[in-house]
């Protein structure tokens, strides 16, 4: 929460108030740094937003992107793969002094390899 002082027009820090029976290690208030306004809490404050989450678009192109890209017959190197084909294809997802990133998918896995090691996505 962010207050003005109605008086300068300053912006109001938190600082904590002098010490009493009821509080005893004082009471949050909002000061002034410039001139002598002081607003005092009175009631518990907080404020709740809810954050609604992004959409995550399709940065790949989505089944589309596989349909014209660079294929090699190879036998898969997986124990448990039968696959004999390879589809690979190259972007540019990081910046211009990186290398790309490959992405394949072999049997129907999607693979990228980023920085020489794999990872799995959808």
């Amino acid at each position: 929460m962010l207050l003005f002082c109605p008086l300068c027009g300053n912006k109001l820090i938190v600082t904590r108030g002098p010490s009493d029976d009821e509080h005893p290690t004082g009471r949050y208030r909002m000061d002034c740094r410039t001139c002598t306004y002081i607003y005092n809490y009175e009631e518990t404050l907080y404020e709740r937003k809810d954050m609604k989450a992004k959409e995550a678009e399709d940065v790949m192109g989505g089944s589309e992107a596989w349909e014209n890209v660079e294929q090699a017959k190879t036998q898969c190197p997986a124990e448990n793969c039968n696959g004999d084909h390879a589809y690979f294809f190259q972007k540019q997802i990081r910046s211009a002094d990186e290398p790309m990133t490959t992405f394949y998918m072999v049997s129907g896995v999607r693979l990228a390899l980023i920085g020489g090691e794999r990872t799995k996505f959808s």
